[in-house]
């Protein structure tokens, strides 16, 4: 009987042991090191090395194993722990990965749950997904939606926002989690706000970014919401957030361009930024800085390793090895302030644009620079007087004022601004300060003013005489300048101004016009980003009614264009019989049957160079011919006839390029492939004469490589013949030209289809360059 009572309590007990057994065998490996297979003293290089090779191995897009899930989210977790320093150091005290907690915490968290009497280790229940165990680095980034709209939204206007919306139990977000983690802290060095919104708390906020699934990446950029859609890797983020920013921020400067640029210091009212690097492409802090800058400054960037900078660095004196900051102001030869580091930060570049915003002597083209320039006194210690003079335009005038240039440059101070405005330009600003208009007539004036608040009332006193720029007049403007240092009743003069006008604005068209481009934008991007399954019912509706429209038109023009299909058929049965006679060799030698009787040979231009060029779809070529004016006709029919056969190709697009135009875009071009066709010295007195009529290029824009083409050059052997007009577009009708001239310019395409051959092949050379240069 006894036996019979203890029997089931014994089985209840041994069954329980055998499932707290299977149960610990079944337990994940909660050790990071066994489940990387790294040692404890392995680098950070080994660690990383590990987790791609396990990563590669059991994702479970690649590993259908049933286990590979769960083993693909030890892996990352461990990887977690091992590339936090402090988390791995906590590992390696504690034996957990939790901060500032020891042994005796670690203890008394091991076991605390309870439930029936039976204690059980917390990961049991633990899930990776949890959000209690989510990554802490992301919560200084998190976003609210009333955060995003009243302060995300306006700063976005001075830098780029890259956002991530995350959830819990996201796979996905979990894999991208290390690169987010690098991508984000880099970025947000160089001056890109990062966001993080969670897509289970904002559920407003997500709906109204656009996001409806997780993970997604955004960027923000004047309000405006773009979305991620590359790979998540850090060359393609990176890639991304300068995508957003204007292309036109950061000007190309050299030797021939230089004085042009520091001298529209005049037209833009606007100081101008130099930045003297090695780097061939702009760094990205450098474009990040001038959109925040670009209301005050202008920028352009000059790479010390190119040719045809040599004069500009030797004018300044340019360290090549050091990146320079130079700020220019009204005068070009010599820079206001001078700004070098051998590793250029935010901070640094910051502080000494802050201190260069406006050129030494402004003119008040608009309130808001009148405002930042002549702000109102909050406190005695904070008064700021300026000194401005009304003045007109010409060279009448010219005189007052570079004398008034020159008395601000020599007494320049931080309690005082010096400033000019246009009596023409804004007449209610210089009616209300010039009391006898008579005595001004024609004439320059000095004004000493304060603003007193944000209504437009100023304090102000006027020179009794006109302003000419005699050491009489700036010794009386001396003057007065240090007794208003101790008497500020000195300006005792009072009128409320109104607002300038703004003269640098656009005009009402452009204006309009702009306007109607961003809200047909808007209207896009809410269409089908933000709202576009609510607006699916609409679209729908729209275009069935475009068919119902336009079905019928459409289709009357199909059976009215059959019609008359006959008889341009049997036309062009003869023009093609002719082109197959003369063509014979060429039909043998290549299977690309020509899908018309000639060739369309365009010429490369800046308004045509983008499409045909830079964003050219992947797998596509452009065959460009060099040419000069002398040598087209010549040129462009021998181009003809050595690559009809190949125009059946429709990843093929043939073009020409004039020499005298775009001379230094292809000597630019050509410096990457130096072995194959070298470039002589600059200081060479024939390298502007050198002859590159006839040679071919085979661009790819999309992978950003190029085939060269070296012309033929021997002698005037060559056979010249004539073809028939109607087979090629490009040669003259009913004329000839077999003359010696053209026969030996003609020579210089000999053997070009033999390179066209090659280049289907792909066994050509190609030069890599890291980016096509603007055509002009």
């Amino acid at each position: 009987m006894e036996l019979g009572r203890t029997g089931p309590a014994g089985l209840l007990l041994l069954l329980l042991l055998v499932v707290l057994v299977l149960t610990a065998q079944a337990a994940p490996d909660r050790d990071p090191y066994r489940v990387l297979g790294v040692g404890r003293s392995s680098s950070q290089a080994d660690i990383k090395k590990a987790y791609k090779r396990l990563a590669r191995q059991w994702h479970p897009d690649k590993n259908k194993d049933p286990g590979a899930e769960d083993k693909f989210i030890q892996i990352s977790k461990a990887y977690e722990i091992l590339s936090n320093e402090e988390k791995r150091a906590n590992f390696d005290r504690y034996g957990d990965a939790g901060e500032s907690q020891g042994y005796s915490q670690h203890q008394q968290r091991q076991f605390h749950h309870f439930h029936e009497g039976f204690y059980f280790d917390e990961s049991f229940f633990h899930f990776p997904f949890n959000s209690e165990r989510r990554d802490t680095s992301d919560e200084k980034y998190l976003l609210h939606f009333s955060h995003y709209v009243n302060e995300i939204v306006p700063d976005s206007f001075k830098k780029p926002y890259l956002i991530k919306i995350t959830s819990d139990w996201c796979f996905s977000c979990i894999h991208i989690e290390p690169v987010w983690k690098e991508v984000a802290q880099e970025l947000e060095a160089l001056g890109v706000g990062i966001g993080v919104v969670h897509a289970g708390y904002e559920r407003r906020l997500a709906h109204h970014l656009g996001a409806h699934s997780t993970p997604s990446i955004l960027g923000l950029m004047n309000g405006k919401i773009t979305f991620f859609h590359s790979a998540v890797i850090r060359e393609n983020l990176r890639q991304f957030v300068e995508n957003l920013l204007p292309g036109n921020l950061v000007e190309k400067i050299t030797d021939k361009n230089y004085i042009r640029f520091l001298s529209n210091w005049k037209k833009e009212n606007k100081p101008h930024v130099l930045l003297f690097d090695h780097m061939p492409v702009v760094p990205l802090l450098y474009k990040l800085t001038a959109f925040a800058y670009r209301d005050y400054l202008s920028f352009g960037y000059v790479y010390v390793g190119l040719r045809g900078t040599e004069e500009l660095s030797s004018q300044y004196n340019i360290n090549v090895y050091t990146p320079t900051l130079m700020i220019f102001k009204e005068h070009i030869d010599k820079p206001a302030d001078v700004a070098q580091a051998r590793d250029m930060k935010k901070q640094l570049i910051d502080d000494f644009l802050s201190q260069n915003k406006f050129l030494m002597a402004a003119r008040l083209t608009n309130q808001r620079l009148f405002q930042e320039l002549c702000p109102v006194k909050k406190s005695h210690r904070q008064r700021k007087h300026c000194v401005v003079l009304l003045t007109g335009e010409g060279d009448k005038f010219a005189d007052a004022y570079e004398a008034f240039l020159t008395f601000a440059v020599a007494n320049t101070k931080d309690t005082l601004r010096f400033a000019h405005i246009y009596n023409d330009r804004q007449p209610e600003f210089a009616d209300a300060l010039l009391m006898d208009e008579e005595k001004y007539r024609g004439k320059s004036a000095v004004v000493i003013l304060e603003r007193r608040n944000n209504a437009g009332k100023i304090a102000f006193k006027t020179l009794e005489e006109a302003w000419q720029g005699s050491n009489e007049d700036n010794f009386i403007l001396l003057d007065l300048l240090d007794q208003l240092r101790t008497d500020p009743g000195l300006l005792s003069s009072e009128t409320v101004l109104a607002d300038l006008n703004d003269e640098l604005a656009p005009m009402f068209l452009i204006r309009w016009f702009y306007s109607m481009l961003d809200y047909i934008l808007d209207c896009w991007d809410s269409l089908f980003h933000s709202n576009w399954r609510e607006m699916m019912p609409l679209l729908s509706l729209l275009f069935s009614a475009l068919f119902i429209l336009f079905g019928t038109v459409i289709v009357q023009a199909f059976s009215d264009s059959s019609d008359t299909r006959d008889s341009p058929a049997s036309e062009k049965k003869d023009t093609t019989a002719k082109t197959e006679k003369n063509d014979t060799s060429f039909s043998k030698e290549s299977n690309r049957v020509p899908k018309k009787g000639f060739v369309e040979v365009t010429e490369l231009t800046d308004i045509n160079y983008n499409s045909n060029l830079v964003r050219l779809r992947p797998g596509h070529m452009n065959v460009v011919l060099i040419l000069s004016n002398s040598t087209k006709t010549a040129l462009l029919q021998k181009f003809a006839l050595e690559v009809y056969t190949f125009t059946g190709s429709s990843s093929l697009h043939f073009s020409f390029l004039s020499l005298d135009k775009h001379r230094e875009w292809l000597e630019y071009l050509l410096e990457f492939a130096q072995d194959a066709a070298p470039i002589p010295n600059q200081y060479d007195k024939h390298f502007l004469e050198r002859d590159y009529t006839g040679y071919v290029l085979a661009l790819n824009g999309h992978k950003k490589y190029f085939c060269l083409f070296k012309p033929h050059r021997s002698g005037d052997e060559g056979v010249c013949e004539d073809y028939d007009s109607s087979s090629l577009h490009t040669e003259a009708r009913g004329k000839s030209s077999c003359s010696p001239g053209s026969r030996s310019i003609k020579n210089k395409l000999h053997k070009l289809s033999f390179w066209m051959e090659h280049l289907l092949e792909g066994s050509l050379q190609r030069f890599y360059i890291p980016s096509w240069p603007a055509l002009d």
